[in-house]
């Protein structure tokens, strides 16, 4: 299949683009960025070809894996499924509903495949123990903590990355918590979200339409020795707890990869397809409009001008 590739930044550089010149069932026919001079830079370090239209590269593909802020990725991918390509994005689909029903809406019109790479769903470890989990089912509690020291003085690629520093672990690691959780126990019917008081600390709990409920704590503010992701779900079968993930992220995109593969040839959706990332969007969107915006955070702080 012929791929292209958006995006020219840290996580395309070193996880989609690798494993697209890596997989023996891809083509990849050209890549294209906002920034030409860094697309060229890219291409060249793949060995392949620069777009300076996105269009143009859409015409020459057969599908394309997307590596770009979830508000510049979903207008892409609708333009992307018009013209006839399948799509392999990721996570946030995008950050309201309005343009993530958009990349819905767009796919099914066109009868292309979606792929959304929650990255734990395609590593062997882990993916293994959610469907092992998923069998047993009757979960009735869930807890999904994912706390990273991106803006906590951790030395990571990421922490300059304007999208995320603009929405925060919220939208950034929340859709991995929110992937784990949901498929264990069930839709959820109700989101309450707090904040946590340090940075952009984010706390969630979650009622499930099974009677069961969840929480979550998100960051990327803690300092480094205290950074770690730890999930784990309790029912009738007992406690278990996810593994840590063990594959690198480029041989996870690999097997992403190979789902969408597998979706186009057999017209079976696959289970992170862009309706679910949907609904993970619709439920972090009600969350984030629960939170205090950053001028009201200054306003009741006890340090604001004219506080008691």
């Amino acid at each position: 299949m012929r791929f292209g590739l958006l995006g020219t930044g840290p996580w395309a550089d070193r996880t989609h683009g690798p494993a697209l010149v890596a997989h023996p069932d891809v083509e990849l026919v050209g890549v294209w960025g906002r920034r030409a001079e860094a697309a060229s830079a890219q291409a060249e370090r793949l060995g392949t070809e620069a777009y300076s239209g996105v269009d143009a590269l859409f015409a020459a593909c057969d599908a394309v894996a997307i590596a770009l802020p979830p508000d510049v990725q979903a207008p892409l991918a609708v333009r992307a499924a018009e013209a006839g390509c399948h799509l392999l994005l990721d996570k946030p689909l995008a950050t309201t509903p309005e343009a993530a029903r958009a990349v819905t809406h767009a796919a099914d019109r066109a009868g292309v495949a979606t792929v959304v790479f929650f990255t734990l769903h395609f590593s062997g470890t882990t993916a293994n123990w959610m469907n092992s989990q998923a069998q047993k089912g009757g979960w009735r509690l869930g807890r999904a903590d994912w706390l990273s020291p991106v803006f906590g003085g951790g030395d990571s690629p990421y922490t300059a990355s304007p999208w995320r520093r603009e929405k925060g672990a919220l939208w950034d690691v929340g859709p991995h918590a929110l992937s784990v959780l949901l498929p264990l126990l069930g839709t959820a019917t109700e989101i309450t979200a707090v904040p946590g008081g340090s940075g952009d600390t984010v706390h969630l709990v979650l009622r499930h339409e099974s009677g069961g409920s969840s929480t979550c704590v998100l960051s990327h503010s803690v300092p480094p020795a205290a950074a770690g992701v730890t999930a784990e779900v309790r029912g009738p079968a007992g406690a278990a707890q996810l593994p840590d993930r063990e594959e690198p992220p480029e041989e996870a995109f690999g097997v992403a990869i190979d789902a969408l593969l597998a979706a186009v040839r057999s017209g079976v959706p696959h289970p992170c397809d862009a309706h679910f990332a949907a609904t993970v969007t619709d439920l972090l969107h009600e969350a984030e409009a629960q939170l205090p915006t950053e001028d009201q955070q200054i306003q009741e702080s006890p340090e604001a001008p004219g506080s008691p």
